[in-house]
């Protein structure tokens, strides 16, 4: 039977041996995309969840900050963002009054070009001058306070002065905090770089954050309070189909249109499993760029058995960045140490710049190596280079399988064809 991932907006097809028992092969649930983006966006700002309308809360004189994803996401900010001001307008809240900030965390910053093809021609205009990008390492961001777990919070500036603080984004299953969406726009998005790494490292490894957890997930639950200490009070967030298509959008308090968008998307990309594999094969699809593409391995950690194998295709065609995380990788020796060095702040600056969520990417691949074998399908690495990860190389899929086979000549078998989206849960 021939079988297919999506891989760089095609479909890469293959076959497994007949020992293999394939358990599920199926992809994320094709879900009606929306025809009409601004009708659709219109409709979530005319229904509010657990707030009032945005005309009814807003006054004549506020300062307000709208907050966007930076270019890893495809957040169709240049649609939703216009819709906000209209409102905004409406309410007696002139344009003068209203900044917009790309709410990068630490991921790099994007260039002009792409902050212009991100909020489109219409929002350039209308904000001409009052579009910034957050710096996390700014001595401008403000202290706020604590959290109750006791993270220093520190707020840009800008935000930290507004009176309304609006959030746009896209809700997707992340592998700490349970969904992406919601009060990430705030942390990381616009925090400073301590009060991120603080965040990211105390929780990286605590067994309740996780991939479909909300609940008791404390990576989550302090990102709701950090977003609650900056004054997010709005967010709208988009549910996007493997194709980065539009299929729902929804808005109103962060938390409550968050939860909202997360339960709908469980039962898109929700993959029911009857038991663990021993042998997964997945896609980085659609998270294929960058630091994005590790999404579908982490995944996969919830499909496989302990000692299983993990086949992971992902093109890796910007590359560039990973060589300086692989160096690091390679001069540790385990997963704990890795995770100490990042605790003591010993980052080397040549991988500072790609961000917070890049390099601390070095504890779960040690962590995967060290129970799992994992078979890198890639174009765009060498084999030295994915050795020096603890991985295995191979230069195609069905390679990659035939390596696998020696080693498991009979084996269940889970096939994740969109792995960067699906949720992989055990019935």
């Amino acid at each position: 039977m021939d079988y297919f991932l999506n891989y760089s907006g095609d479909k890469l097809h293959f076959k497994v041996p007949p020992e293999w028992k394939v358990l599920s092969s199926s992809d994320c649930a094709k879900a009606p995309v929306v025809e009409d983006v601004v009708k659709e966006i219109e409709r979530a700002l005319d229904n509010p969840l657990g707030m009032p309308s945005l005309e009814a809360y807003a006054r004549p004189g506020m300062k307000v900050a709208v907050l966007f994803d930076d270019t890893q996401r495809a957040t169709p900010a240049n649609l939703a963002i216009p819709a906000i001001l209209n409102r905004l307008n409406k309410a007696g809240v002139d344009d003068e009054r209203i900044y917009a900030i790309c709410a990068r965390g630490t991921h790099p910053k994007p260039t002009d070009e792409q902050i212009e093809k991100k909020v489109g021609e219409e929002v350039m205009k209308r904000l001409r001058g009052r579009i910034s990008i957050h710096e996390a390492q700014s001595s401008d961001n403000v202290l706020v306070g604590r959290t109750h777990w006791g993270t220093a919070v520190e707020i840009n500036r800008h935000v930290m002065e507004s009176d309304l603080v609006i959030g746009i984004g896209t809700c997707i299953p992340h592998p700490y905090s349970g969904y992406g969406g919601g009060c990430k726009i705030i942390m990381p998005g616009v925090c400073s770089y301590d009060t991120i790494s603080a965040h990211h490292y105390n929780w990286l490894r605590n067994k309740d954050s996780q991939l479909n957890k909300l609940e008791g997930n404390p990576w989550f639950e302090e990102s709701v309070e950090i977003a609650r200490l900056a004054g997010l009070t709005y967010k709208l967030d988009f549910l996007l189909n493997e194709t980065n298509k539009v299929i729902g959008a929804f808005f109103g308090d962060p938390v409550e249109a968050h939860r909202q968008g997360a339960y709908h998307a469980t039962s898109l990309y929700l993959v029911n499993l009857p038991k663990q594999a021993d042998v997964v094969i997945t896609s980085a699809s659609p998270l294929e760029i960058g630091v994005q593409a590790t999404k579908a391995l982490l995944n996969a950690r919830l499909a496989v058995r302990a000692g299983g194998t993990i086949i992971w295709v992902a093109a890796q065609k910007q590359a560039g960045p990973l060589m300086s995380l692989i160096d690091q990788m390679a001069a540790a020796k385990s997963a704990n140490e890795y995770h100490h060095r990042l605790l003591r702040g010993d980052i080397p600056e040549s991988i500072r710049p790609f961000g917070i969520s890049f390099f601390m990417l070095g504890v779960p691949f040690k962590e995967l190596s060290e129970k799992y074998r994992v078979i890198h399908v890639t174009e765009g690495l060498t084999k030295e280079q994915v050795t020096l990860m603890d991985f295995e190389y191979a230069a195609t899929i069905d390679e990659a399988i035939q390596s696998a086979q020696k080693e498991m000549p009979q084996a269940d078998v889970t096939i994740l064809p969109s792995g960067g989206t699906i949720i992989p849960t055990i019935k």
